[in-house]
């Protein structure tokens, strides 16, 4: 009876065990992942911030009340910038025109295969200005050729600076805190949607972000204020 009752127990604890491994297992890696998008998040906030912060920003700060969409890159990492490729992974908040509230953010990615400006291999952020609808419809697409497309700029700095800039999407890119001036030409936007959808809880298009509207996360709601405050 003893011997029965041990096994009995042995049992019943290893199915518990079993139990209890497999159903938490799923629930780490989600919040691991989730964790990850989340960081990005409020990585791009603070980069937005910094660059509202930036005096030499000049245009930015005027033109910001016309923008239809920022993408916000807090780190693009560079082997020669653009020699060898380049990329980063950012967000896409885009703003109602007729409300003028902004929206939950999408994840996106963005990279280059193409020469152009060296800084060595060192991370930039950016903050890409989408100043037109065309621009933001394409945004909705898988990917997204700046220069293809739709037409990409490099964003004017300094104080008092006076530019008429028509691109579709302005760029301003930091390295160490230093401007770096770069249009981007050439380098390929796609949409994350894995992370969109670890974000979301559920398989989402960016129409469902930026146009229905249909899916939030109070996660994001640090990066709405403080793009909305500007």
């Amino acid at each position: 009876m003893k011997r029965r009752a041990l096994k009995i127990i042995v049992t019943v604890f290893l199915a518990a065990f079993t139990c209890v491994t497999l159903n938490s297992q799923p629930r780490n890696a989600s919040a691991q992942e989730g964790s990850e998008q989340q960081d990005l998040v409020d990585q791009a906030r603070m980069t937005f911030q910094s660059f509202m912060r930036d005096q030499n920003m000049t245009w930015l700060h005027e033109n910001y009340g016309d923008a239809r969409g920022l993408i916000i890159v807090p780190s693009q990492i560079k082997g020669g910038f653009f020699i060898g490729g380049s990329g980063g992974s950012g967000v896409l908040i885009a703003r109602d025109p007729e409300t003028g509230q902004w929206s939950h953010p999408g994840f996106y990615t963005i990279g280059s295969v193409t020469f152009g400006l060296q800084i060595g291999g060192e991370a930039a952020e950016m903050v890409m200005v989408v100043r037109t609808e065309r621009a933001l419809t394409n945004l909705y697409t898988s990917s997204l050729k700046l220069g293809g497309d739709v037409s990409a700029a490099a964003g004017p700095i300094g104080a008092g600076v006076k530019s008429n800039v028509t691109a579709d999407i302005v760029t301003f890119t930091r390295s160490k805190g230093a401007y770096v001036g770069a249009s981007l030409e050439g380098s390929v936007i796609k949409i994350k949607h894995d992370w969109n959808e670890s974000y979301y809880g559920k398989p989402v298009q960016p129409v469902d972000i930026f146009v229905k509207k249909n899916v939030e996360n109070p996660g994001a709601r640090e990066l709405i204020q403080a793009v909305s405050s500007e």
